[in-house]
């Protein structure tokens, strides 16, 4: 009998605390998609891994998400030049392997495997792991009207799960498809899953995922007076 990753005393431990309860999932989700861009999913750059699995099984859930006009939001850490080769940001100097993410480089381009459609999805610039910390994301989602977030990205183990902490700490309840987010390795990548699943949101498979925005209602058609308006008509 498995015991899960750490164990069925750890396990026990957790159910005992009052871990892993299911989220609410709500009738207006977003896809925030984290950092999928070439200097994360690929491996000719420091920062980098083959992420192909992910971004394949992200492009299928962005695809879901199309006929419902579900919000897909995207992420990508820049920094500027000034940013990338001095001090000021404390984190690249405990990470100084992503300091070859510049803006305006192709490292920080979205992976062109993904249907990003430029002009309708957003795009979100961060300088953190966080996709929310010191970025208008929580705002732009409140001001969609979202009350339930899918995340998806990259890494699993950081900007990940920093972004799906600061989801749940901002009102929203959260997914993560398994499938559809990627690490460097896979040990940081499952003890992050078990902390998510554990504490902060519901880790699921990409079907469901798939189903759960499937299921969103597309939206309705403009009624006849709304369509007359804009065309000026006159009765």
């Amino acid at each position: 009998m498995s015991g899960g990753l750490y164990g069925l005393t750890t396990n026990r431990t957790y159910q005992r605390a009052g871990f892993g309860a299911a989220v609410r999932r709500g009738s207006r989700p977003a896809i925030v998609v984290v950092d999928l861009t070439r200097g994360f999913t690929e491996d000719s750059y420091p920062s980098g891994a083959d992420l192909s699995e992910a971004v394949a099984a992200t492009t299928r859930l962005i695809e879901a998400a199309r006929p419902a006009d579900v919000p897909v939001i995207f992420t990508a850490i820049a920094y500027t030049e000034a940013e990338a080769s001095g001090d000021a940001i404390a984190w690249l100097r405990k990470a100084p392997g992503m300091r070859t993410l510049v803006e305006g480089s192709d490292a920080v381009a979205i992976d062109p495997r993904l249907p990003m459609r430029p002009g309708h999805d957003q795009l979100v610039v961060k300088k953190g792991a966080s996709a929310f910390f010191g970025t208008s994301l929580a705002a732009t989602l409140t001001g969609l009207g979202r009350d339930t977030v899918v995340v998806c990205g990259a890494t699993t183990s950081g900007c990940v799960r920093a972004t799906v902490v600061d989801a749940v700490q901002s009102g929203f309840p959260v997914l993560v498809p398994r499938a559809c987010v990627g690490d460097r390795a896979e040990g940081p990548a499952d003890a992050a899953l078990f902390d998510i699943q554990a504490k902060y949101g519901d880790v699921v498979t990409l079907e469901d995922a798939v189903g759960y925005i499937g299921s969103v209602p597309a939206p309705a058609a403009p009624d006849a007076a709304r369509r007359s308006h804009r065309r000026g008509d006159s009765t």
